[in-house]
């Protein structure tokens, strides 16, 4: 029974087809991720240009995220995501193509990274908001939305311990060919779905007002605004953390880059973890306090890794930190994805899109420039008790407990009578 209600999400057919083809291409996401922070750290030796690539392929979806959103909620969302597909797949080749010739610049790199954002603008908001579509049953999106967590974690477990052993054995420009090819199985995932016709809704509004619209309902909505600003802050001053694990690797550790593949895919293992945990979740447990224990769980983590200079132990503190980070994006996008109404779905996940992805460059940034003048341990111990500060910040959101649909109920028939006594 405990499997059959992690699992309940593939009684969705488009969902087992969309999960199959993901996972596939994330793999190659995670391997051309890998190869492409290793070959500017290896270029450059900068912990700041470290910063800077993930800047690159990061800062666009924060700038164009919300435009993302529009699209998603104003055409057909399928097609989109279709199109974003086809396009990364061609983003993929040219960079095979660029480090193939062995005549490259770091520039060069950074500029088809910042590409990759553009496209991942668009396509983050539609393949987010199409999960809440391909569910049949609308009571197992929280488990699609933690199956989806795991799919991606799990690829963040494999692809990097991947890459890092094709890096060493055949170069980045394989791992980039390879994330080329991962992107056919989710285009063919995409046209084996039997989707509902696809029904243009009336555009009251321009794109400019749907924009505006999509603010002014997150602004008024705290339940959705608050997990917003939490996901926001961690994704600005914590998640950046992964950004150190390159200099890690080969200045703490004095390894290769398949050091730096393992670093990757123990943080994986240990959200694949916190994913399983989260999908085997009975219906109505209390998610915000589950968000508040693994947010403290992460900082912890952080905070325990960041002086671990013993390979082995450091690698069981970023499983804990792994699988207290796993709480940010599922239980996150799940509360927003339950809270939101429909025809604002694609405008919010836009917003957080530009919560997660956007942040977190910004952060690189910040964090490099930390690390340059305080030292990659001193820097990663900083973000370990500013993870457990934000937990604490947040605390009186995250233990008040949401209203059952019955208590909303009779406040709102008591609403009711004391309009019609004051009347």
């Amino acid at each position: 029974m405990a499997k059959l209600q992690t699992l309940k999400a593939f009684q969705s057919r488009n969902y087992r087809l969309y999960f199959s083809g993901q996972s596939v291409s994330l793999i190659g996401t995670w391997m051309q991720r890998t190869a492409v922070y290793w070959l500017v750290y290896e270029k450059t030796g900068s912990s700041f240009m470290l910063g800077a690539a993930v800047f690159a392929v990061q800062f666009p979806s924060f700038l164009l995220s919300i435009l993302g959103g529009v699209v998603s909620d104003r055409y057909n969302r399928y097609r989109v995501l279709l199109l974003t597909q086809v396009a990364s797949l061609v983003q993929a080749l040219l960079l095979t193509a660029l480090v193939m010739s062995e005549q490259y610049a770091v520039w060069q790199i950074l500029t088809l990274s910042v590409v990759l954002g553009v496209i991942n603008a668009f396509d983050v908001p539609a393949r987010q908001a199409m999960v809440y579509d391909m569910v049949d049953h609308k009571d197992n999106v929280p488990n699609a939305i933690a199956l989806n967590s795991s799919m991606v974690h799990l690829a963040r477990l494999i692809g990097p311990a991947l890459s890092g052993i094709v890096l060493e054995k055949f170069g980045a420009s394989v791992c980039f060919l390879v994330n080329a090819f991962s992107f056919l199985a989710v285009i063919a995932s995409l046209l084996f779905m039997r989707l509902p016709p696809y029904k243009r809704s009336e555009r009251l509004h321009t794109a400019l007002a749907d924009m505006k619209n999509g603010f002014i309902y997150l602004r008024d909505t705290p339940a959705i605004g608050k997990v917003m600003i939490m996901l926001a802050l961690i994704s600005l001053l914590a998640l950046p953390y992964v950004t150190l694990l390159p200099v890690y690797a080969r200045e703490i550790f004095h390894g290769s880059a398949s050091t730096f593949g393992y670093l990757n895919s123990f943080v994986g293992l240990g959200a694949i973890g916190g994913a399983i945990f989260l999908a085997s979740l009975k219906t109505g447990t209390d998610l915000k306090k589950i968000l508040f224990v693994n947010t403290i769980l992460f900082g912890v983590g952080l905070f325990a890794f960041s002086h671990m200079t013993y390979l082995p132990v450091a690698l069981f503190f970023l499983v804990i930190a792994g699988f207290g980070m796993m709480s940010q994006t599922t239980i996150s996008n799940t509360l927003i994805q339950l809270a939101v109404t429909p025809a604002m779905r694609g405008r919010v996940i836009s917003y957080y899109a530009m919560a997660f992805f956007g942040m977190q460059p910004i952060g690189s940034l910040l964090l490099g420039a930390l690390s340059h003048y305080i030292g990659a341990a001193n820097a990663m111990l900083v973000q370990g008790v500013v993870t457990i500060l934000i937990a604490l910040l947040f605390m009186p959101f995250l233990r008040k407990r949401e209203l059952k649909p019955k208590d909303k109920m009779k406040i709102e028939q008591l609403k009711e009578r004391s309009v019609e006594t004051t009347g």
